[in-house]
């Protein structure tokens, strides 16, 4: 089977209080780039997400975008600092000793004093966080991959049709080429006999001319390797993996060769066929760049 680098996955896990969303789409890249967007407290876990990912993909920009929801009691708890508060009060006495003043020191109102009740959170429980976010990630590039794969499906198709119209391109050439000479040869024959009327024609002379003519426009190497390239295509298609890279070498091949002809063609029919040639052969590279 092949992939497409066009995908997208989606997976929620909900467990011991913990909720989990994880999204991910991804685009044709040409290497493995992954963009990460999620909550500060799980940057911890971004080592290791990353290496889960790569268990599932080879090349592409992905986007990954998690949710966390913490369902427990708040993760934050109050802590009474008492001997902050007591020197407090202590010197609040001493102020009203001194001063005179009447010493309505209320609970109430020592509680708003700095440092007499904090903020603290609690220890992060990093490993049952993990297990659930974990079960989010797989689920969520289970998926992804599955789309990667219905879409690497339509693109295998996609392929095949247009090798075959390639390869019937390639067949009309190579068919058409053998005609070509002896219609040069005709052509040649008649000309000269309008020239030189009577005179009898030196086949020797022209046999020299045909055959360098022929050498200028035989095609008949291009066509092998253009066959070569075609089924070598066919069969890493169907072999499936992870592909792109090889197939786009092998489209770059096929192009130079499809350029040879064209520029040695010397007939209309031909050249109309390796300009067809190379328009398939661009659509193809086309789609190889969707395929990881």
């Amino acid at each position: 089977m092949i992939k497409s680098m066009t995908g997208f996955g989606r997976c929620e896990v909900s467990e011991n209080n913990r909720k989990f969303t994880v999204e991910m789409k991804s685009v044709n890249h040409r290497y493995l780039d992954v963009n990460i967007k999620m909550p500060k407290k799980l940057n911890f876990f971004e080592a290791a997400i990353r290496g889960l990912l790569k268990d599932y993909i080879q090349r592409g920009k992905v986007d990954i975008f998690i949710s966390y929801e913490d369902l427990t009691e708040n993760n934050v708890c109050v802590k009474y600092n008492q001997d902050i508060a007591g020197e407090y009060l202590k010197y609040l006495k001493q102020m009203a000793e001194h001063f005179q003043l009447d010493d309505d020191i209320r609970v109430s109102t020592l509680s708003r004093y700095p440092e007499v009740f904090t903020m603290e959170e609690q220890a992060i429980d990093e490993e049952g966080i993990w297990k659930t976010l974990e079960k989010a990630l797989k689920g969520a590039c289970e998926g992804f991959v599955e789309s990667r794969i219905r879409e690497g499906e339509h693109l295998k198709n996609d392929l095949v049709q247009k090798l075959d119209m390639m390869l019937s391109h390639v067949d009309f050439i190579h068919e058409r080429s053998p005609r070509i000479i002896a219609e040069y040869k005709q052509k040649l024959q008649e000309k000269i006999r309008d020239l030189l009327e009577d005179t009898k024609v030196d086949e020797n002379r022209l046999l020299m001319e045909v055959t360098i003519f022929a050498d200028k426009v035989c095609v008949d190497e291009e066509i092998v390797r253009l066959r070569s390239h075609v089924e070598t295509t066919k069969a890493t298609l169907l072999a499936g993996g992870s592909m792109g890279r090889k197939l786009d070498f092998i489209a770059q091949e096929m192009n130079r060769e499809a350029n040879t002809i064209l520029s040695k063609a010397s007939d209309l029919e031909i050249s109309n066929r390796a300009i067809e040639l190379k328009t398939e052969i661009e659509k193809v590279r086309e789609q190889i760049q969707n395929i990881e």
